[in-house]
């Protein structure tokens, strides 16, 4: 029991590299850095110095100027008994620290006062601007790895092309790979040309990432091989990545992996080939390739969209069987492949299962859900689920919102979505045009609302939306139902202000309701602005109109005689 624990002892205890670093980190979080005499407590440390102690140091701290004080302090140890001095590795290691908190100007500071930029670390400044997508300053620095490198500067190079593919300035990116060739001071290498077609492949140019791949002045590797294939895949071009393959197969030196299987799979299920993709996973797993979670996703979405939902529960099966574990992608394409099936209980009843089970959920799975509620008719129930998405800090798309209050108006329960639009201000969403159109033309509808509506109107203006000719049309056909005949006249008016013209069905509306109520001259006068606003006024409606009117006098003389 001793010896076992003993062992035991031996196995939990911390590694004494580990150890140093944390007593380094330790006495670091204690000086005063501004303070050079607080300095000493460090002093214990040097006979340990060596650059993969140093290195791990950098690597540890959170804080990066604590860092570069730790660098600068162990570059010039006093006393120096083991004659230490900073290795490249521990360049690259600080420059890293620093530019992953974006200290560009320190980062630059320290490499040019010890004399160290160098074609590999500038690489690293430029990637970094590129990421943050400032194109001019990482071709600024790559201008200065040229000029310190007398232009042989390969990583900076492919640093820059990098950059530029990722901020989708592919002319710019073949500019200075054509300038790689023009020059002839570096050769491109199997990453210079692997990130042209990559670029090439991104923006659907799949020709020209070919015209690369066929004339590449190496070797292409399996990275280069699967990123034509995915290119190829990508715009349907299967029977190309096919060729591919096929040439990978001949070289020898490059055999189909699973990344090379998994695209080829995609393909096959985004072309509804799903016969093909489950012969080429029979395939792969034949060939020793074992299929991994990206594999069975792209199957089981392929089997979802098809309708084959069974099919895609019995490859998420086969998937748990082997260790690996659905993802939110998986169980995402489920639902919808239940939705497409038309299979709204089950679609409901995965959505908790997935909620129970502590995925984090995006505002597309809620969607297909609250999208299959509003099919089955029940737009209520899918309110307490938008709730849920808000208390869990997930915010939906607002056209999620407006299919709930589309369909609260289609089955007629108009006081259902007057408090729903309401409840959406209430708790802090943003009801949109199209949300206020709904509800508003769905109540003018009906009768004896329209004071309601023009609440609703308000609101519609105060949070910054103005009506449309659409919603124009509504108004005055909802106040002309109510009998409020000047307030649809008016409306008519500010529309034709508004550079408006509302439909032909509405002005026959609205001209009936005006003779009803006997107001001649306000239809003078909608009938002028009319045929005056819109010269294809319908023929047949104006001699309509005339014939109204004739009729009309005719009986006014006859009544006064």
């Amino acid at each position: 029991m001793a010896a076992a624990g003993r062992a035991a002892t031996t196995t939990t205890r911390p590694h004494p590299k580990s150890s140093l670093v944390c007593s380094i980190t330790s006495t670091l979080q204690t000086l005063n850095l501004q303070n050079p005499n607080s300095y000493h407590p460090l002093d214990s440390f040097i006979p340990h110095l060596n650059p993969n102690l140093v290195i791990q140091v950098i690597n540890s701290q959170e804080n990066p100027y604590l860092s570069l004080f730790f660098f600068n302090w162990s570059s010039n140890p006093n006393p120096n008994p083991n004659n230490y001095s900073h290795a490249p590795l521990c360049y690259s290691a600080i420059t890293d620290h620093l530019l992953s908190h974006n200290l560009f100007s320190a980062a630059s500071s320290l490499l040019e006062s010890h004399n160290q930029l160098s074609d590999f670390l500038i690489a690293k400044f430029i990637k970094s601007y590129g990421t943050l997508g400032d194109v001019k300053l990482a071709i600024h620095w790559f201008r200065r790895a040229k000029l310190i490198e007398s232009g042989d500067c390969l990583y900076s190079y492919n640093s820059v092309l990098v950059a530029l593919v990722k901020n989708n300035r592919i002319k710019l990116a073949r500019a200075f790979y054509d300038e790689i060739i023009r020059e002839n001071v570096v050769k491109p290498d199997v990453l210079t040309c692997t990130i042209m077609i990559r670029g090439y492949c991104k923006l659907g140019l799949i020709k020209d990432a070919k015209k690369v791949f066929d004339e590449m002045p190496c070797e292409p590797n399996l990275v280069t091989f699967n990123t034509m294939i995915h290119g190829f895949c990508k715009r349907g071009l299967i029977e190309n990545a096919l060729e591919i393959v096929e040439r990978m197969k001949e070289d020898e030196e490059w055999l189909p992996d699973t990344v090379t299987y998994t695209t080829l799979i995609d393909g096959y299920c985004r072309r509804g080939e799903l016969k093909e993709a489950m012969k080429l996973m029979d395939e792969m797993v034949k060939k020793g390739c074992e299929p991994n979670e990206v594999t069975y996703n792209a199957l089981i979405n392929g089997l979802c969209l098809s309708g084959d939902v069974d099919e895609g529960k019995v490859k998420l099966a086969e998937m748990m069987l082997k260790g690996l574990k659905g993802n939110r992608s998986t169980h995402a394409s489920l639902l919808k492949g239940l939705s497409v099936a038309g299979r709204s209980d089950e679609a409901i009843q995965h959505l908790r299962y997935m909620v129970s089970s502590g995925m984090k959920l995006d505002p597309k799975s809620y969607a297909v859900v609250v999208n299959e509620y509003c099919k089955m008719g029940k737009p209520k129930e899918a309110i307490p689920l938008l709730k849920e998405m808000r208390m869990r800090g997930i915010s939906p798309r607002v056209c999620i919102y407006n299919a709930v209050l589309r369909k609260l108006v289609d089955s007629s329960d108009l006081d259902g979505a007057v408090h729903f639009l309401k409840q959406m201000q209430e708790m802090g969403w943003f009801p949109n045009f199209i949300s206020y159109s709904t509800v508003i033309c769905g109540i003018c509808r009906a009768k004896g609302r329209m004071q309601e509506v023009e609440e609703l109107v308000m609101n519609m203006r105060r949070d910054g939306h103005d009506l449309d000719p659409s919603m124009y049309s509504c108004l005055i056909k909802g106040y002309c139902k109510d009998g409020k005949v000047q307030k649809a006249v008016h409306l008519f008016l500010e529309s034709v202000s508004a550079g408006y013209m509302i439909s032909i069905e509405t002005f026959v509306v609205l001209f009936n309701e005006l003779c009803a109520s006997w107001k001649l001259s306000e239809v003078d006068e909608v009938f002028e602005e009319m045929t005056r606003r819109c010269p294809g006024f319908d023929v047949g409606l104006a001699s309509y109109v005339e014939k109204y009117k004739s009729l009309w006098t005719n009986w006014e003389q006859k009544e006064a005689t």
